[in-house]
């Protein structure tokens, strides 16, 4: 007798699967050069893949074969035009792919269920627990910010067409649908020129405007309309939170004027969003007391967008008062009609005031250090042998600054920058109000004198200490930064001046943890554990001292980066780790895939929300982990890193993943500003390397090593010292590594190693090729024992489906990708390639598109 049918899992194949097939069919018939031999040859391309796998074939033995068998193509240039004619096609499908899961999002997903506010407002009904709510909700908030990581390569145009056939899927319309396919297909994917930092941000801004602007809205009066006593309008439960155009760090192209024009845009935008609604609400609000106040208001935004001159002659408290007043005049002259209407923008104007997302400044420590031994040097503001000085009597002359300093006296451009980006914060927080731009973010902290010296840059660009209102932000991310991080915070605590600073910062301190740059430095257990590690000590450090410590994590993207299912790590903390805020980075695919839709981020918004909130509530948990929990957690990833470190010592480690790998293209594909390296001249190394080339170059490759490299290892370690059944137990009892190792398998579903499988045979690069294979096959046998699974991510069943289709999709774009860095390697042997190679690696990039597009569920 069969098993009774998961519902969720037939809508999803109703919803998507089924639709997929049929709407991919209109691209056999869309009036395109040659596209509908296209769509065929793709068809039989793909099970000429699948069969050419089983077989043991390698990529240029399937591609030769396939021309041979299907095709009548036997000159090189016809068989590229017809590759590159799948290339389109695929990325396409992706497209089409994504819209279909976003128009069934509410139908697959329970809005109402666990971990929604609806589910969270039974809860707190069921046990009495309102004055713990009112409480909690005092300081607790979510911040989520967004950065400009590109790990997704859908230009602006895409994204629109994508809401758009979202729409019409949502409502059957096939004749827009079939649009919407024709505008996609004449739609070009590949951007010519590199964006820069502000077209970035723009393309981000869209996000703000169209999604997050209505879902944070709709989640605070969600909670505010439930539970009015306990919703605080002093404090904003959902903070955004913005990079693009502030963040520096190994970006050249990010200067004090393109901080400014950012600030501006996202000024720009609220206040357009505000003036929609206001015009709206004029539609409904046409009663005597109200109309006049409204039309004002109207006024004033439209001026502040459109006349020079009016952009400062508006503020945050007079829109709230305006809005105020009108509530109050409905409430008592007109029975609370559309009240409503007035009390979602109420709620807009406090989370978003004139700023809609705090703009975060980041720059590398590197950076500091000889900005500000070039001003001793002109022997201005420090003392002329500040070079020469301890760091100990550094920090006692950073901390002695009194005057500002004179930017004349700089010759380094990068030094004037840096100077004149701590004016403009000034500017910003004039004219969009303090939470414009507040924060000041170090790269690679490793001291106290990294933070002293931001603060000392901040006196030096013109503010007064006491009236400081920039929070400086650390920013630990190797395993060794990490294990440093409580050394570094408790000389910073004990440092009199600093202190001072943090007490007129509400006693609060943020601190970031980042994990990129700790898996390349440890692998996969190790980052993790080193950040758990460092949140437990920073908490009972800060706890001492008398300082509210908040952790802001850098977990974006693909679970290699650190993403995966954050919230259920959120939900897994005890009180031993700080909880009154959670701050994280959305970047890349992460925005479209968990907060593309209004529904989507909604939903992902209140699952946020709820993890902080019922980890408070209805948690008994004192500590997130038992003394003998750590102590298996920390055999695992002492055994992990030490398997992670025999592989990335192998010598021909980074080479491998250069020969195999799109790495060395990805600076082509213009996703993004950054160079996709910190030192562009150098040979390349991992400590250079940025991680999302790195995580990418390997999630292309179909080795996801990030995210499981060293775990079947340690697993196999720990058994063999007689403690499986305590890893058993964990794995039952911790919601903490069971998310770890959730995630995992996440990454390795992704992984296909028939893909490369011809390589093991290579003399250089086999022996590497083998050991990621051999971890691969370990951790999968491992994990599987662990869960008593069939098949990874077997408890996801929906995730799990749509991974694998997804997977099936862009099997002929690593194909044919795999088969061009074949060629590539073939002409570079020869001494006239004939203008070949060129073609071939933009083949390359091209495929990377929908290879890493179609990835988007990675988080």
């Amino acid at each position: 007798m069969e098993a009774p049918v998961n519902n969720t899992l037939q809508l999803f194949r109703n919803l998507v699967g089924t639709k997929f097939q049929l709407y991919n069919s209109l691209f056999t018939s869309l009036p395109f050069h040659r596209v509908e031999k296209t769509g065929i040859f793709l068809s039989l391309f793909l099970l000429h893949c699948e069969e050419g796998y089983q077989k043991e074939q390698s990529p240029q033995e399937i591609l030769n074969s396939f021309f041979e068998q299907y095709t009548t193509y036997r000159d090189e240039q016809q068989q590229l035009d017809l590759l590159f004619r799948f290339v389109q096609y695929s990325e396409r499908q992706v497209v089409l792919f994504d819209a279909l899961e976003d128009a069934a999002f509410r139908e697959i997903h329970d809005m109402q269920g666990a971990g929604t506010l609806r589910h969270l407002q039974s809860e707190v009904t069921q046990s009495r627990k309102e004055d713990q709510l009112a409480e909690k909700l005092k300081d607790f908030s979510v911040r989520l910010v967004l950065t400009a990581h590109p790990t997704q390569f859908y230009p602006g145009e895409v994204l629109g067409i994508i809401n758009d056939l979202s729409r019409a899927l949502i409502n059957d319309n096939t004749a827009h649908v079939n649009s919407y396919l024709q505008q996609l297909g004449r739609t070009p994917f590949f951007k010519k020129e590199k964006p820069t930092p502000y077209d970035e941000a723009i393309s981000l801004v869209w996000f703000l405007e169209n999604i997050f602007y209505q879902a944070a809205g709709r989640t605070v009066t969600y909670l505010r309309s439930h539970f009015p006593e306990a919703v605080s309008t002093e404090n904003s439960l959902i903070r955004m939170g913005f990079w693009p155009g502030g963040d520096r760090d190994g970006n050249p192209f990010v200067k004090a004027p393109t901080t400014l024009q950012v600030a501006e845009a996202l000024r720009g935008a609220i206040i357009k969003c505000y003036y929609q609604d206001v015009r709206k609400l004029r539609r409904r609000l046409t009663f005597k007391g109200i109309e006049n106040e409204l039309a004002s208001l109207e006024q004033k935004l439209y001026s502040n967008l459109f006349i020079p001159g009016h952009r400062t002659d508006l503020s945050r408290s007079e829109i709230l008062d305006t809005l105020l007043r009108i509530r109050d005049t409905i409430q008592q002259q007109h029975n609370g009609l559309f009240i409503n209407l007035v009390e979602t923008l109420i709620s807009r104007v406090e989370l978003f005031g004139l700023f809609f997302a705090s703009l975060d400044v980041r720059q590398d420590s590197s950076v500091h250090s000889p900005l500000l031994d070039a001003l001793a040097e002109a022997g201005e503001v420090l003392p002329k042998n500040y070079t020469s000085l301890s760091e100990e009597e550094k920090i006692k002359a950073l901390m002695q600054i009194s005057k500002p300093a004179n930017t004349n006296v700089l010759k380094d451009p990068l030094h004037k920058d840096t100077l004149e980006t701590i004016k403009a914060v000034q500017t910003i927080q004039q004219a969009n109000g303090e939470e414009g731009c507040n924060r000041y973010i170090i790269s690679h902290s490793t001291s106290a004198l990294n933070v002293i010296e931001v603060y000392a840059l901040l006196l030096l660009g013109g503010w007064k200490k006491e009236a400081l209102t920039v929070d400086i932000v650390p920013l630990f991310e190797t395993i060794d930064d990490l294990r440093a991080a409580g050394n570094v915070m408790r000389s910073l605590y004990e440092n009199e001046g600093y202190r001072q600073h943090l007490q007129r910062r509400n006693n609060k301190q943020t601190i970031m943890l980042g994990f990129s740059d700790g898996t390349k430095d440890g692998g996969y257990l190790m980052a993790n554990w080193s950040i758990y590690k460092a949140k437990e000590e920073l908490t009972t450090l800060s706890r001492e001292a008398g300082i509210n410590v908040v952790f802001f994590d850098g977990r974006g993207g693909p679970p290699g980066r650190g993403g995966g299912k954050t919230h259920q790590f959120y939900a897994s903390m005890g009180r031993n780790i700080a909880n009154k805020e959670i701050q994280l980075t959305i970047q890349g695919q992460t925005v479209s895939s968990n907060f593309g839709t209004v529904d989507s981020a909604q939903f992902n918004l209140e699952q946020l929300v709820h993890a902080g909130i019922s980890n408070e509530l209805f948690s008994s948990r004192e500590v997130t982990l038992s003394a003998e929990d750590e102590a298996l957690l920390q055999a695992l990833a002492d055994e992990g890193y030490r398997s992670f470190n025999q592989l990335k010592q192998h010598p021909n480690f980074l080479d491998y993943l250069e020969h195999t790998s799109p790495l060395r293209y990805y600076a082509e594909a213009n996703i993004g500003s950054r160079p996709s390296k910190r030192n562009a001249a150098a040979r390349l190394n991992l400590n250079d390397l940025r991680a999302v080339p790195y995580v990418g170059a390997w999630s292309q490759l179909k080795q996801n090593v990030p995210g499981f490299y060293g775990v079947g290892a340690a697993l196999q370690q720990l058994d063999k010292a007689g403690k499986w059944e305590a890893l058993e137990r964990l794995y039952g009892n911790s919601l903490f590594f069971k998310t770890l190792l959730d995630n995992c398998e996440m990454a390795m579903i992704k992984s296909y190693f028939p893909l490369t499988a011809h390589l093991a045979k290579d003399p250089v690069y086999g022996p590497v090729w083998k050991m990621i294979y051999e971890e691969f096959e370990l951790t999968k046998k491992y994990l599987l024992r662990l869960s008593g699974a069939t098949s990874l991510m077997a408890d996801s069943p929906v995730d799990q489906l749509s991974i694998q289709m997804r997977e099936r999709i862009v099997l002929p774009l690593a194909t044919i990708q795999q088969y061009a860095l074949g060629r590539i390697r073939e002409l570079e042997q020869e001494e006239n390639a004939n203008g070949h190679k060129a073609v071939f690696e933009k083949l390359v990039v091209r495929c990377s598109f929908g290879i890493i597009n179609a990835g988007r569920n990675s988080a």
